[in-house]
């Protein structure tokens, strides 16, 4: 095998569709574009969501909604999945590593601990935001909650 017996596959290079080569090609006269109309014309590009006059999709769908710019979500983690975790794995410690390696957050999450559950452990926690409730019951065993930088 060399490069003079090379071949692409079969089926993958088409001809070219040579348009407007007078009427014995099959492509002459309109050269397939039709009829009169601006879609015939050489130069037309269509304008993005025209729909030939018709009330465009994106202007028929009403608005609804506000996303505000600066707001901040959180991905919520219960006390009862802390007491779990600690069981599960015997760790005191816990940081934002050790819930994306456990797959409770991603690494561009903000994890706020909530405090649904019961903790019977002794676990300091680092989180980016605690309730309340989440962090008096974690000082009630004995632990720590530390604040990540937002």
């Amino acid at each position: 095998m060399d490069l003079s017996n090379l071949k692409p596959a079969k089926g993958s290079v088409k001809t070219r569709k040579r348009v407007g080569r007078g009427q014995g090609s099959g492509r002459g006269g309109t050269s397939t574009r039709g009829h009169k109309g601006a879609q015939s014309r050489s130069g037309y590009s269509s304008k993005v969501g025209f729909e030939g006059g018709q009330m465009p999709l994106q202007r028929r769908v009403p608005k609804f909604g506000f996303k505000p710019l600066n707001h901040l979500t959180y991905n919520g983690i219960n006390l009862d999945v802390i007491q779990n975790l600690a069981e599960k794995h015997g760790v005191t410690d816990m940081d934002l590593n050790f819930f994306f390696e456990h797959g409770l957050a991603s690494k561009n999450d903000k994890v706020k601990v909530l405090g649904r559950g019961e903790l019977k452990s002794k676990v300091n926690v680092t989180a980016h935001a605690f309730s309340a409730a989440a962090k008096s019951a974690i000082e009630a065993q004995g632990g720590t909650t530390t604040e990540a930088s937002k």
